[in-house]
């Protein structure tokens, strides 16, 4: 829950930094960009571990075949409405925004997004239909069905596996081997692969997050494991800082440029992506253990709130331009009415039952007792 409610305001933060997103304010704040750094390494491999974990806990509950076909509808079938319903908006204002598109939106709808083809090239160059934020869910289904595929040839492989990945990472192990591999795929895969989230040759973007669903899905019921994160939570939180700190220097350009100092910034930045999970996980096992009504709800909420979210922090940004406001208040207006426009949707979707499976919820509401088995993702 807290991983993707820190996307959501990381989202809202995109429309004040100089990186690239489909809409901008008006407003810059340059100090912003250093505190979304500290999330930009690791949020997004979060948020894949922890649907790892709960994948592992829903297959616990169903045979192989019933598990790919529960993911496979929710995953799937809002991946589809999202792209047809949801995201349309964001591009259309999009290329409002920067081309001064002047047809309507139901005109955009029918003749562009509807193109299946690249469109307004080459600035944006977008392929339509298009998936946007939603990437992450279809992502998250490739990586499901590839692993019920080895579980169907190898039925042992989760136990087989997770028994000796626990065994390696026995103490300050757990927090140096990831930390290698991360850092790998920022050394010899980034630099060729570039993130593109267009799902083929996003090689780099395959080889994290798929390592970071695959440990939280081995790993999620190796009872020592989450115990050696919680007791080394302050372990892993001092180095994240260090390495952090390191990563910023080469951020900034303070440091010489050199061949040397590429491999110094991957290996940083893949360490400190390990590094900063591990802590989250480590004082989130020890503090929000905690279950009860509130928590139960967001669980189920989280997936819809993603589901509308970016298009809702768009829909209003746009709304807000060239209103003069400063830039607090317009923020606090763009977090306070994406917040309202989740919860009445999700509100809205619970209650009618075919709304339901377009926003990943099940047909039928039930309580489910342990919090990873009724993640959404």
């Amino acid at each position: 829950m807290l991983a993707f409610g820190l996307l959501i305001f990381y989202h809202v933060g995109m429309l004040y930094v100089s990186w690239g997103f489909h809409i901008k304010s008006e407003h810059r704040l340059t100090w912003l960009e250093p505190v979304m750094l500290v999330l930009n390494p690791w949020r997004l491999s979060l948020l894949f571990l922890v649907s790892g974990v709960a994948s592992r806990f829903m297959l616990g509950k169903y045979r192989l075949a019933a598990f790919a076909r529960a993911r496979s509808v929710r995953l799937l079938i809002p991946l589809i409405f999202g792209m047809l319903v949801i995201v349309p908006p964001q591009s259309y204002l999009q290329i409002v925004e920067s081309l001064g598109y002047p047809a309507g939106f139901a005109d955009y709808y029918l003749h562009d997004y509807l193109a299946f083809s690249a469109q307004f090239c080459p600035n944006p160059c977008i392929v339509q239909p298009t998936w946007n934020h939603l990437w992450f869910v279809l992502y998250l289904w490739v990586y499901t069905m590839a692993l019920a595929g080895v579980l169907y040839v190898w039925p042992a492989a989760a136990e087989w596996i997770g028994e000796r990945l626990t065994a390696v990472h026995a103490g300050p192990w757990l927090l140096v081997l990831p930390c290698l591999l991360f850092a790998a795929w920022r050394l010899f895969l980034s630099p060729i692969f570039p993130s593109t989230h267009a799902l083929f040759g996003d090689w780099y973007d395959h080889a994290d997050y798929a390592t970071a669903f695959l440990i939280g899905f081995l790993l999620a019921r190796e009872g020592g494991i989450w115990r050696d994160l919680e007791r080394q939570r302050w372990t892993a939180l001092t180095l994240a800082a260090a390495f952090f700190a390191a990563f910023v220097l080469v951020y900034a350009g303070l440091l010489p440029r050199s061949p040397m100092l590429r491999w110094f910034a991957g290996s940083v930045y893949g360490c400190y992506q390990w590094l900063a999970m591990a802590a989250v996980l480590g004082f989130a096992r020890r503090h929000l253990t905690a279950d009860g009504p509130v928590r139960r709800y967001l669980t189920d909420a989280i997936f819809p709130y993603y589901i509308v979210h970016q298009t809702a922090i768009i829909v209003i940004a746009h709304a807000l331009q060239g209103s003069g406001l400063p830039v607090g208040s317009e923020a606090a207006i763009v977090i306070s009415g994406t917040a309202l426009t989740c919860l009445v949707t999700y509100e809205i979707a619970r209650r009618i039952a075919w709304l339901r499976p377009l926003f990943g919820l099940r047909m039928e509401p039930r309580s489910v007792g342990g919090i990873a088995q009724q993640q959404p993702a």
